[in-house]
Parts: C-alpha cells; sequence; structure tokens
C-alpha cells in the first residue's frame, strides 16, 4: 500500500496500550481536560491544499468509471468545496432538526438521500449547528428524552455530556428504538445503518475530510460506547463501527486514486526529456501529497474507531452488540484486505467462534464465508485455516441448527477453494449431516456429499469415460451401503433432492441398470430400487420423509407444475418397465413390495387415455395375481391389497378390467380355503392341508381389509373354525389369527353395509347376533398363552365395540338394535389386557436375539396402539370413564412410552364432562394409596404417588376460572376418601395421609374455594386428627399466598426489611480498580467452559491501563468513583498480548499451543457508599446491576466455549411416526 501510515501499524500494541486514542485527553488529569478544548477545533486550509488543491474521493469505491474526472480536476473540485464560508450561526434559515431526522428513519418510507442532503445544507450554514443536529438525532436515537445544548457543546467535554444524559436518562422501561419489538421500529435499525452510510458517501469528497464533524462525532461516540446504559452503548456501537466501515471504503478509494496518479508519474517520467511536462509532473506530485495526507486522515479516524470501540466492544456483554462488531469485521477484511486481512484482525473472528451465543457465532461464520469465497485471499487464511479447521468441524454439530448450517458451507469453501481441502476423516464429520432431523442441515450435508461425489466422479470419467449419472448413482449405492447411520433410503434422497434433482429424475439410467447387467451385486440392486422408489415419491409428493420438519409452506403455482410434469413422466416411463422388473424381482419379498407401491404415484387416467398404454394394465394385473399366489409375506400381501384397492376405484374407467382379476383371484382363494374346511373341523387335516388352508385364509384376510368380502359368506366358517380350535386347545396361530381377521372385517363391512342401504328387521337381528357371538370368542381368545392372537382378538374387541356402540348409531335411529354393549366380564378381561400385556416390560424376555432390536420396536408401536385403542372406547363412551383410572395411574411411571397418548386421553376427557374427569383423576390416586396400603401398611412411601398427582395437576391448564368445579370435586373427593372411617374398627383415618397427595392440587384453587374447602375439612375431620402433620400440611396447602406470607412476616418480626433504601446497585470502580475484579462476582474464568488449546481473549477496558504491579486500591471516595465499564464482564483478567503470540513471526514457525492468562488476585469489594445510591436511583431499571448481571452471565457469558456440541450424537429421524401424528392417526 502506498500509504505511510496503515491501520496494522497501529494494531501491533492495541491489546496493551489505548495511547492514542482520540478520547486519551479526556482521561487525563483535570487541570489537562481545562487546557484543552472539549470538541476539536477545525485547523487552519494548508497552503499546499488552497494552492495547489488535492485530490478527491468522489470517484466509485470499488471500480472507478473510465469516463470520471482525472485525480488533478477532482482536487481542484475538493478544494473549492473545503473552502465554504463558515455563516452567522444566528441566521434565521430554516434548517432540518433532529427530530424530523428521527421520525423520517422511524417511519422508513422517506428518502435517506434526501435527508442527508437537507442536514448538509444546514452544516454549511453553521457546522456547529449541524453538529448539534446531528449529536441530538444520536441521543433521540438511543431513546434518550435528553437534549445536548450548545452551551454544553461549548463548555463541557464529552465524559460531561455523557454523565448528564446518563441522568437525565430515566424511562422506567429498559427497552429503546433499537430493541423496541413490534411493526413500528421494524425498519429502524435499517434506516439507521442507511443513514450512516448515505451520510459517509456524502461527505466524501470534502467535508469529510475537514478534521471537525468526524473527528467529533466518533469522539462522543466512542464515549457512549463505553457507557453503562446499553441503549447508549448498543446505538453507538452500530453507528460507530457503521461510519468506520464506509471510512473503509473511502480510505480503499483514495488508495486507488493513489495507485492510479503513481502510474501516471511513472508513465510520465518514462518521456523522453525534451518532451517531459514539467508543469504536469508538478501537479501530480502535488496531488500524491494530498492524497497521502488524506489517506492519513482517514487512516487515524479508522484506527481511533478500531481501537475505542470495536477492541471493547467485541466482547460486549450485549449478544446484539458482539454481533454488530463481528458483522462489521467481516465487511472490513473483505473491503480493505490490505489493512485488515491479517492475522492481528483475524484472530477476532477465531476467537468468537467459541461465543456462547448463536447470533454472535452465526455472524462470525458468515463473515468467514465472505473470506473463502476470494480465490486471492486463501494464501492469507491459510494459518488461520490449520488454527481453527477443528473448532470449524465441531460446529456441524452446533445446538443451533442455523450455524451447524452455515458451517457446513463454510467448510464446503474450504473444500472447494484450498489445495489442501478436507481429508476423509474430515468429511466423515459431515457426511452423517444427510441423516439428521433438520431438513436444512441435511439440506447441507446432502450438498457437501454431492460436491464430494462431483469430485469422485469427474476422476472416474477421465478415465473409464462412463456415463456421468450412472456413475453418480454407483457412488451413491457405495455410499449408502458402507454407511452405518441409517438404513432408509428416503433420507439420504431428500437430502440430495436440492442439488442432485435431475440425477435422481433420471429415471432412464436407474431402469436400465436394473434390467441390464450393469455389475451390479444382489445387495447394490436391492438399494438401487429403493432409492428409484424414494426418488419417485419425493417427485410426486414433494414431502419430506417421517420425522423430518420442515417450515410449513404453502406450495407455489411453479411447483405445482414441476410436480404434475414429474408425475406425468414417472407415469409415461414406468408403466412399460414395471411389468418387466416385477417379473424379474417377483421372487424378492422387499423388492417385490417396494416396485408394487410405484403405481400409487402414477397418473391412472393415462391407462385408459393412451391407446399404446392400455395393454400393460393387462400385464400388471397378471403379475400381481402371479406374485399373491407366490408370497405369504405380510408386507407383499399388503401392498397387493393397497394396489389392488386403488385399480378398483370407481374414478378410472378401467376398474371393471381390475375388479374381474380381482374377484376371479379371490374366488380361487375361497375355493381353495373351504376345500380343506371340513377336514380341519374333524380333525383329519395333516400339516399340509392345514398350512394350504392357513395360507389361503390369511391371503382372504390381507385383501379384506381392502375389498368387500360379505359376498364370500366366510363369517360362519371361521367361526366354526375359531370355536373347534378352542375347544380342542389346538391352537394353530396363523388359522386362527387369520381366522379372526376375517371374521372381523366381515362384521366391519356389514356395518358399512347397513348403513348404505335398509335392511329388514331379520337381518339386524341376524346381525347382532353374530356381533355377539363374536364378541365372546373374542373374550376368550384375550387369556390364551400365543400372544399374537390375544393382540388380534383385543385389537378387533376395540374396533368392532366402537363401532357398534350407541354413539355410531345415534343419527339412524332404526338402527339402534344393532348397538352392543360390552359385558361386565369383558370389561374386566380388558383391564387385565390392559395391565397384564400393555402396561408391562416382561414380554420383552420373550424376543430372539438376532433380531432383538427389531422386534422390539414392533412391540412397542403395537402396545401404543392397543392402549389408544382401549383410550377410544373410554372417549367414546363404550367405557364408563372411571375404566380410565387403570390408564392415569402409569401416567408417570410410563410417561416416556405412552405419555403422549395418556396426556390426550386426559385432555379430551376433560372436555367431554370435566367434573367426571377430576374426580376420575382423585379415583385413580385413591386407588393407588389403597393399594400401598394392602402391599405394606407399615412403611408408606407417598414419593411415586405424589409425582403422579404433579404431572396430572398440570393437566388442568391454567385457567382458573374454567377448572374451579373440576378442582373443588376433586378436592371434595378427595377429603371424603381422607376421613373415611373403616368399617372393620381398625386404626382411626388409615387414609388420612392421603391429603399429602391432595395438596399437589391447591396451587390452583381460587382464593374462596380455598376458604369453602378449609371449612369442609374442619366438618369432616374428626378434631383429634387436626393437629396431625398430613392434615396440618394439607390446610397449609389451602391457605393463600398473600396470607402465608403475612405469618411468614410475623414470624420474623419485622426482619424483613432493615434498611429504608432500596438494595445497592453495583459499586463504580475507579480506573484503578478497573483491573481488579469484585470478590462477589468472583473470576470470570469460573464460569468459561473454554477446554480449546487457544487462549480466550482477555477483556478490555476503556480506562487507562495501569502499571503490572498494582497495590492495593485505597477505600474510594464518592468523588472517586468514575464512571465503570460494566459491559467489559471479568475486566479483571490481564490482557494478553495475543497479537504477538499469533501474528509474530507466523509464516516461518509452526502455531504452538498458547499460556494461559493469569488471573489478578480478586480484591474484596467496598461498602456501597448511601449518597451514591440516592443520587442514582433513576438509573435502576436502565444500568445494569451486579445480581442481574450474574443471571446473564449464565444466558449470555462472553466469548466461551459454546455448548454447540453438548448434544455431541447426531439427531437421526425416527422412523416411526413422531407424537403428532400419531395422535392424529390414533384419535381421530
Amino acid at each position: 500500500m502506498a500509504s505511510s501510515s496503515s491501520v496494522v501499524d497501529s494494531l501491533e500494541d492495541l491489546d496493551s496500550s489505548d495511547t492514542g486514542s482520540i478520547y486519551e485527553p479526556q482521561k487525563n488529569s483535570k487541570k489537562k481536560k481545562q487546557k484543552n478544548p472539549a470538541w476539536p477545533q477545525p485547523k487552519k486550509p494548508r497552503r499546499d491544499a488552497t494552492s495547489r488543491g488535492t485530490a478527491s474521493i468522489s470517484s466509485s469505491i470499488a471500480n472507478p468509471s473510465p469516463g470520471s474526472p482525472s485525480p488533478q480536476e477532482q482536487a481542484r473540485s475538493q478544494a473549492r468545496s473545503r473552502s465554504i464560508p463558515v455563516r452567522n450561526t444566528n441566521e434565521s434559515n430554516k434548517a432540518i432538526s433532529a427530530k424530523e431526522i428521527y421520525d423520517a428513519i422511524c417511519s422508513g418510507k422517506a428518502a435517506i438521500v434526501t435527508v442527508v442532503d437537507e442536514w448538509l445544507d444546514s452544516y454549511k450554514q453553521s457546522r456547529e449547528r449541524g453538529l448539534l443536529v446531528l449529536i441530538n438525532f444520536i441521543v433521540q436515537s438511543c431513546g434518550c428524552k435528553g437534549m445536548v445544548t450548545r452551551e454544553m457543546l461549548d463548555s463541557m467535554s464529552n465524559a460531561e455530556i455523557i454523565s448528564t444524559l446518563t441522568k437525565e436518562f430515566n424511562e422506567t422501561s429498559g427497552n429503546y428504538p433499537l430493541s423496541t419489538p413490534g411493526p413500528q421500529m421494524k425498519h429502524f435499525k435499517a434506516g439507521l445503518c442507511e443513514f450512516s452510510r448515505v451520510l459517509v458517501r456524502s461527505c466524501r469528497n470534502s467535508i469529510i475530510f475537514d478534521e471537525y464533524i468526524f473527528p467529533s462525532l466518533l469522539a462522543l461516540l466512542t464515549g457512549l460506547t463505553d457507557s453503562q446504559v446499553r441503549a447508549f452503548r448498543h446505538t453507538s456501537t452500530l453507528l460507530a463501527l457503521k461510519v468506520m466501515t464506509g471510512l473503509v471504503e473511502v480510505a480503499v478509494t483514495v488508495s486507488v486514486q493513489l495507485e492510479t496518479t503513481q502510474r501516471q508519474i511513472d508513465a510520465e517520467k518514462s518521456k523522453n526529456p525534451q518532451i517531459r511536462a514539467s508543469d504536469k509532473l508538478e501537479e501530480m506530485h502535488a496531488t500524491i501529497s494530498e492524497l497521502k495526507e488524506n489517506r492519513e486522515e482517514v487512516c487515524s479516524m479508522m484506527n481511533a474507531s478500531f481501537r475505542g470501540v470495536f477492541v471493547h466492544r467485541y466482547r460486549d456483554l450485549l449478544p446484539e452488540i458482539r454481533a454488530i462488531c463481528i458483522e462489521e469485521l467481516g465487511i472490513w477484511l473483505k473491503e480493505d484486505p490490505e489493512d485488515f486481512l491479517n492475522d492481528g484482525c483475524l484472530k477476532y473472528l477465531g476467537w468468537t467462534l467459541f461465543d456462547k451465543q448463536s447470533a454472535v457465532r452465526l455472524q462470525c461464520v458468515r463473515a468467514l464465508q465472505g473470506l473463502y469465497k476470494e480465490e486471492e485471499f486463501i494464501g492469507r487464511l491459510e494459518l488461520f485455516t490449520s488454527r481453527f479447521k477443528e473448532r470449524m468441524l465441531s460446529m456441524v454439530l452446533d445446538k443451533e441448527p442455523d450455524v451447524a448450517v452455515e458451517a457446513v458451507n463454510l467448510l464446503l469453501l474450504i473444500q472447494q477453494m484450498t489445495e489442501e481441502g478436507l481429508s476423509e476423516d474430515e468429511c466423515g464429520h459431515i457426511y452423517p449431516l444427510v441423516y439428521a432431523a433438520h431438513r436444512g442441515l441435511a439440506n447441507a450435508g446432502g450438498t457437501f456429499l454431492y460436491n464430494k461425489f462431483q469430485s469422485l466422479i469427474s476422476k472416474e470419467n477421465e478415465e473409464n469415460n462412463n456415463n456421468n449419472n450412472a456413475a453418480f448413482f454407483h457412488v451413491l449405492i457405495s455410499f449408502h451401503t458402507q454407511n452405518e447411520f441409517h438404513e432408509h433410503g428416503a433420507y439420504l434422497v431428500d437430502s440430495l433432492w436440492r442439488v442432485a434433482a435431475s440425477e435422481l429424475r433420471d429415471w432412464e439410467t436407474m431402469s436400465a441398470m436394473l434390467l441390464q447387467d450393469a455389475g451390479l451385486q444382489y445387495e447394490e440392486e436391492g438399494v438401487l430400487l429403493e432409492l428409484m422408489m424414494c426418488a419417485v415419491r419425493q417427485a410426486a409428493q414433494g414431502t419430506p420423509p417421517v420425522g423430518r420438519s420442515q417450515a410449513r409452506k404453502i406450495m407455489s403455482m411453479k411447483d405445482k407444475k414441476i410436480q404434475e410434469q414429474d408425475r406425468s413422466r414417472i407415469t409415461t416411463h414406468f408403466i412399460p418397465i414395471l411389468p418387466q422388473l416385477l417379473a424379474k424381482y417377483s421372487a424378492d419379498a422387499k423388492k417385490v413390495s417396494l416396485l408394487l407401491k410405484a403405481p400409487l404415484y402414477f397418473d391412472l387416467e393415462m391407462y385408459s387415455s393412451t391407446q399404446w398404454l392400455k395393454k400393460y394394465l393387462d400385464l400388471l394385473l397378471s403379475q400381481v395375481c402371479c406374485i399373491v399366489e407366490k408370497h405369504t409375506d405380510i408386507t407383499v400381501l399388503q401392498a397387493c391389497a393397497l394396489l389392488a384397492n386403488s385399480l378398483c376405484s370407481e374414478n378410472y374407467t378401467f376398474s371393471s378390467r381390475a375388479h374381474l382379476v380381482f374377484s376371479q383371484l379371490l374366488d380361487e382363494l375361497v375355493e381353495c380355503f373351504n376345500s380343506h374346511l371340513a377336514e380341519i373341523l374333524q380333525g383329519g387335516a395333516d400339516e399340509e392341508d392345514t398350512y394350504t388352508a392357513a395360507t389361503a385364509l390369511k391371503k382372504i384376510a390381507v385383501f379384506s381389509s381392502a375389498r368387500d368380502s360379505t359376498g364370500w359368506k366366510l363369517f360362519d366358517p371361521c367361526l366354526q373354525l375359531l370355536n373347534s380350535r378352542m375347544e380342542s386347545l389346538d391352537l394353530h396361530t396363523e388359522l386362527m389369527v387369520s381366522a379372526l381377521k376375517c371374521a372381523g372385517f366381515h362384521l366391519m363391512w356389514a356395518k358399512v353395509n347397513v348403513d348404505k342401504s335398509k335392511p329388514k328387521a331379520a337381518e339386524l337381528k341376524h346381525l347382532k347376533k353374530d356381533v355377539r357371538l363374536f364378541c365372546r370368542i373374542c373374550q376368550t381368545c384375550l387369556s390364551v398363552d400365543k400372544m399374537e392372537i390375544r393382540d388380534e382378538a383385543f385389537q378387533l374387541l376395540c374396533d368392532l365395540l366402537l363401532l357398534y356402540s350407541e354413539g355410531s348409531f345415534r343419527s339412524e335411529p332404526a338402527l339402534q338394535t344393532l348397538v352392543h354393549l360390552p359385558s361386565v366380564p369383558l370389561c374386566s378381561e380388558l383391564t387385565s389386557f390392559l395391565l397384564d400385556h400393555i402396561f408391562t416390560d416382561e414380554e420383552e424376555g420373550e424376543l430372539c436375539d438376532d433380531r432383538e432390536e427389531e422386534m422390539k420396536m414392533t412391540l412397542f408401536q403395537k402396545r401404543r396402539r392397543q392402549l389408544a385403542g382401549y383410550c377410544k372406547l373410554v372417549l367414546y363412551g363404550v367405557l364408563d370413564l372411571s375404566a380410565a383410572t387403570n390408564v392415569f395411574k402409569h401416567y408417570s411411571k410410563f410417561f416416556k412410552d405412552f405419555g403422549d397418548i395418556i396426556k390426550e386421553t386426559v385432555s379430551k376427557s376433560k372436555l367431554i364432562n370435566p367434573v367426571q374427569s377430576a374426580k376420575t383423576v382423585c379415583l385413580c390416586l385413591q386407588q393407588m394409596f389403597s393399594e400401598m396400603l394392602i402391599d405394606d401398611p407399615s412403611q408408606q412411601d407417598l414419593t411415586e404417588i405424589r409425582d403422579l398427582a404433579k404431572k396430572l395437576a398440570m393437566t388442568f391448564g391454567i385457567d382458573l376460572q374454567r377448572i374451579r368445579k373440576p378442582l373443588v370435586a376433586l378436592h371434595l373427593d378427595g377429603i371424603k376418601f381422607a376421613c373415611r372411617v373403616p368399617q372393620d374398627g381398625g386404626r382411626q383415618l388409615p387414609n388420612a395421609d392421603f391429603l399429602e397427595i391432595l395438596s399437589e392440587f391447591s396451587f390452583k384453587l381460587l382464593h374462596q374455594d380455598r376458604v369453602v374447602i378449609a371449612e369442609f375439612l374442619k366438618s369432616e375431620c374428626p378434631s383429634v386428627a387436626l393437629s396431625w402433620p398430613s392434615v396440618k400440611n394439607y390446610q397449609r396447602s389451602l391457605e393463600s399466598r398473600s396470607a402465608a406470607r403475612l405469618k411468614e412476616q410475623e414470624v420474623a418480626g419485622g426482619a424483613v426489611s432493615r434498611q429504608d433504601s432500596p438494595q445497592p446497585k453495583r459499586r463504580r470502580r475507579t480506573p484503578a480498580e478497573g483491573l481488579t475484579p469484585s470478590t462477589t462476582k468472583g473470576p470470570w474464568s469460573e464460569s468459561s467452559s473454554i477446554h480449546s488449546r487457544m487462549h480466550t481473549p482477555m477483556l478490555t477496558s476503556t480506562v487507562q491501563k495501569q502499571v503490572a504491579h498494582l497495590p492495593p486500591p485505597p477505600s474510594p471516595s464518592p468523588s472517586t468513583q468514575g464512571r465503570a465499564a460494566e459491559s467489559d464482564v471479568a475486566s479483571g483478567l490481564a490482557e494478553l498480548e495475543s497479537e504477538d503470540e499469533f501474528s509474530s513471526g507466523m509464516l516461518m514457525r509452526k502455531v504452538n499451543p498458547t499460556k494461559h492468562g493469569r488471573l489478578i488476585p480478586a480484591q474484596t469489594a467496598p461498602a456501597w457508599d448511601k449518597e451514591d445510591v440516592a443520587s442514582h436511583l433513576t438509573l435502576l431499571s436502565l444500568i445494569e446491576d451486579e445480581t442481574s448481571e450474574r443471571e446473564e452471565d449464565k444466558d449470555e457469558p462472553e466469548i466461551e466455549d459454546s455448548d454447540s456440541e453438548s448434544h455431541s450424537s447426531y439427531t437421526l429421524p425416527s422412523t416411526r411416526h413422531s407424537s403428532g401424528n400419531v395422535l392424529d392417526e390414533l384419535f381421530d
């Protein structure tokens, strides 16, 4: 850089000294303050500038246009603009006010350029008045009601003005314009930033170099950034750093002009002395001198802003301020790499990668992305990359998904732009993200994986010259088979869909690889087939797989059109190909079940609308029939039944052909079953005949779920089969389960047909008899030893009792005779099944070792369905609401497995009958208490019951008026139970301890209800028992909080408030004490969680630094209590010479682990001065006291090792339904 003064030159010792700051004279002795003027006075015009002119900065910041004036012409223009006459300040010309500027920015509708131009006109008339307007605008933007007057501006220093404004900042709310929520201030921050940018750009020609307005403005802003008031600190930091960003642009422009002028001088000097223009050469030399002076002025202001604002505020307590600092630093690094892109500035980005707040980490990662995108910066970033690559890799597991997404994008840039890139082990940290539950993070991982695939494919194509898409599928298959994270291809396809949609839509290549000999192994063919079907589903539906979250958004017309086009392409391609694929893989159950799902995504109308596709319908139907004949796997049969249901829909013209084919298939199966039925009933059938009949009945049962099975007349044969097997105790599992399904589906279809037609009374009577007989058989099956049989019987009972309940026929009075209510023995059997086989873990011991995990999941899902079926019987009135006690009592113990279902049951029962629901909750607790007394009366452990009571109390909600009656009823029932006298003459009130459990519901009672319940307790409970501990504890829970607090105050004897003044705020420290932490706060390092080998950046303060060995601070007086830099948390840590450690000789040596900084011993905090309290009571709501800061430190500590790896394991999506989906499916 041609400049004689650089920002880097002044950054070498920024961590060890603050000398040279623009506000340093104000921090010296009082005598020195009086000697120096409060505001910088304008310098006299330089003689060279007035005589020869100076260079202007009006050319384009990034790229000066060829048609712009020469530097000499710009210098003349700048010289003319510098000689603006200073008018009298008392002239009566109307100028823009601070309030007008503030209102224009708040509205967001005014043109900022016009506002700035009006202010410039005012400034040209009177510089003092223009500066005063700008200062008051800043004060008003901070939310302060105070105002800076001309007298204050002339007679007071910056510190005195800020102190006066702080005392006038008497708002009761902590909100200020930058933090106020709502639409009113929505665009305020953007308007403020735009105002700063336009102000600097408008002043870059001349006013920026007049050595008055910008030094004065930056001096005030720097002082405000060190204020205890957050509004001052936040707003002034934003403005100061935005102004510095504008100064950086000006500095870059001046540097470009310097280079251009220097080239012109060199070109002129290279000419022959006879033709060389001496006057022109002398003028260019003068221009060079003026540009260097301008560059020095701008660098001086940049240096002051960097040292006075950024160095202290990048570790501010407020995360918004830290985020602003890092965001602007990223801009400076990119705009002016010659001055900023070095280790001395990059270290701040490296440190803030460990910030605890996600917003700061996010800005840091985005700033690094902007640097790694520029190819010319990569060489300067090599050391930074090697130093902080480990941290960037760990951030892919950040607890905030947005930060993790940007971290993956950053690593992708490092992989693409650097020569070394990432090693395979480092890439292994990112690959599993394609299976993450968060869709944005999964897409980012998919983008990284796709980029890696492309590099592998390009190398392979150079060697073999293969098809790109075929090579892509080979690499994708290899990745999916070799990874150990997930087995479901739907998540991998969804992650890659955004970047590899064209490859995944290449159905032709995938089909050709499956049908032809493409060198794929058996397992690889299955993987490719799965990925192809997942891609078909993704293109046809566009929804993420189960368990992967996404933001709800309405599909645009463009997306709908693309989806329709994809659906048409899928149909056109797969209709001819699907029969061939089914024929090839007809013996493979897993592959066939995948292929049978393909027609569900077709546009089935094309079978009838397109002439050449009609023949393929017959081929498909014949293949499905062959598959049904070959396979007995339940998954394949269910896929066939689902496809048959779709093809036989009356919406399509070809449905009659499909209906005929499947009817013939089922007729053959029914005939096969009937041919062996007689021998089975007589007991003369061998194993082969039994297996054949069971297989046929199994296929019929599966198709009965999709098609009306009443025409086959299988109910009576199945009933006979079940009766004979139960009598002989020869329980053939597959045969009996299939018979139960066929009979159950027959009754369900009969109910559907009854609703559609008007049957005769005899038919209704016969149907009711069938229902009663079948329920009796199912009740018998609930007690058998075969798990499959009793589970199927329980599920069918729940469905049929609900289907034939009173509520199901409420709209059809003529069908009321079909209502079937469960008998008392049946209710007891259902309850026993619930307790023995759902709320138990015993059945896990029956699982096989080889498929234990899969069987556990299947059993778990089945138990959830069974519990939901029982709960529906309660909610729909089939069972009495008191039957829910058997469910409620397991709410706490089985909360992890069934908590969502039980909670939904409790909530819905409150909607049905709130009072009865509350009584049921009380009855549930009474039963548990009675069971405890029966098991062991001597040892009463109420912990488990009280935990359950706490959970159930939280289900009542927060509307105390609405839950008033239910809660009163619950308490009255509980008191009656607790005060019940035993009939056998046992000990008095054995249930009195139940009041301890009942007290868990007292906090939701209203005051008037507490009084009524307390009187009821006295009337029910014997006078002797009122002194018992359990009764007294319950009475205490019924007392209102105010009454309890009054009693405590009476007991304390007035010791609650011993001082008339409020609690003292944090004592303000003198500059000498600024480096000594208070013992009440403790060392900042104790709360830090950094475990890296890097330094934790030490906190700085804007007070003047002291010598290393400080004597113990004397007891301060109110006059010596200076303004504390409260926002610099833990200022007791000594500032390390971190820049020397990080940047000195970086390219000459390896990075060595740095030493830990030493803590200065803590000093005893002096006592609070009462006079200081009285003088600062108005600041209690704005200045952070020690207690609130300690609380914020828990949430907002400074640059700490973040908790981003707190969830170190990958969050993989669950393959089962989420709780919301389950509840919708189970309760709708």
